[in-house]
């Protein structure tokens, strides 16, 4: 049976998600209001995937997935994670991507987005990262038409001014 961690500020919204969760049979559902309450329960119990708000007093859901992913006090630093948020700017969405967000979900969320991104999740898990400048799922989801193998990071870097 699923166990999930459902971290938002925003108590209509934790409801909805519940609902929603409850009605794809996830009846394990733990509810936070915020990025602190969130790790004690990390440190604590045991998740299959976590639902989280990108906006957040405090810390926010980025900081969150951070501090997730290179914790030490805990053993779930390749938890899935999935981001409700209703930034849509592809920088924004780079950004969740780079601390390690596993999925995105956009607001208003429908069941059907969030069924296909738990489905991602569990039927398609991607490979997990860990490097000294970034630990998280693996990035890549599509093929660069334009280079492959390892010449292609290089002529990144040479294409930013990146000394290799």
């Amino acid at each position: 049976m699923l166990r999930v961690l459902v971290v938002d500020d925003n108590t209509h919204m934790t409801s909805i998600l519940r609902t929603v969760l409850n009605s794809f049979g996830i009846r394990n559902v733990d509810e936070v209001r915020g990025a602190v309450e969130a790790l004690e329960l990390i440190r604590t119990r045991s998740y299959d995937f976590v639902l989280l708000d990108y906006n957040m007093p405090i810390l926010d859901g980025i900081e969150l997935t951070r501090l997730i992913r290179t914790g030490r006090d805990h053993n779930q630093q390749m938890i899935p994670i999935i981001m409700i948020t209703g930034f849509t700017e592809r920088s924004r969405v780079i950004s969740a991507r780079d601390a390690g967000v596993t999925e995105v979900c956009v607001k208003p969320v429908t069941a059907r987005d969030l069924w296909n991104r738990i489905a991602e999740i569990i039927n398609a898990p991607r490979p997990f990262v860990r490097s000294k400048n970034y630990t998280g799922p693996d990035r890549r989801r599509h093929k660069d038409v334009e280079f492959s193998g390892k010449e292609r990071r290089q002529a990144r870097e040479q294409a930013a001014g990146i000394s290799a």
